[in-house]
């Protein structure tokens, strides 16, 4: 059996969502090790002692570990650098990079307090919810002319963003859906139904070392 690269992941982190994503529409096979966030395997520790997920670790034709990519764009980006069918990469570039630049560091700021706002008692959730909200404004402009948010097909900045969404929307999927968002809602729906985001949050059983190996997909 050919030696697969090794991603370590958690199903519900946005970052591993992401960087599924990534290989799906890359269309590549990795050996997937599902990680449990309070145990961390210490094979994943001691190739990224950062402990964050996702990992990917290129391995060998012999089995040994060689490169580790340790962020979620940088696996993208090394996906579809190898494999682009869908024409991820087919897009203007900078303003892709612009839109998840924005994306993880101001929106990410504001979605992590809104949902964890007992952490963050200086603002009422609603607050940290309107502040988030800019950047949703932001993408409901984007989308007013096409279905995807660079144009009328799936590019990097939707794959690199999506799973942001829809933890923002998850914290309250009520007040979510009754905001004035209307394509940016549809733009959602339509991934959660998309069957490669199904494929990407399939349930695996958290990895331990002697396990059989995991092909992903």
């Amino acid at each position: 059996m050919k030696t697969l690269t090794r991603l370590y992941s958690f199903r519900r982190c946005p970052y591993a969502m992401r960087a599924r994503l990534g290989l799906l529409f890359a269309e590549l096979q990795v050996e997937l090790r599902e990680v449990v966030l309070k145990n961390k395997p210490p094979q994943m520790l001691a190739i990224s002692p950062k402990g964050t997920v996702p990992v990917l670790e290129l391995v060998g034709d012999d089995g040994a570990g060689g490169v580790v990519i340790e962020e979620s764009r940088e696996i993208v980006e090394w996906a579809l650098g190898q494999n682009d069918p869908h024409g991820l990469l087919q897009v203007d570039l900078a303003s892709a990079n612009a839109l998840i630049d924005q994306n993880d560091n101001e929106f990410k700021y504001w979605l992590d307090r809104y949902k964890y706002a007992d952490r963050y008692p200086e603002l009422a959730q609603s607050e940290y919810r309107q502040r988030g909200e800019v950047f949703l404004q932001e993408l409901e402009r984007a989308l007013a002319d096409h279905s995807y948010l660079l144009g009328d097909r799936i590019s990097i900045a939707d794959i690199g963003i999506m799973p942001f969404v829809r933890q923002f929307a998850h914290v309250d999927q009520d007040v979510f859906y009754s905001l004035p968002y209307p394509r940016l809602q549809r733009w959602l729906r339509g991934w959660l139904a998309h069957p490669v985001f199904q494929q990407v949050m399939t349930k695996f059983p958290p990895w331990q070392e002697g396990d059989p190996v995991v092909v992903f997909p």
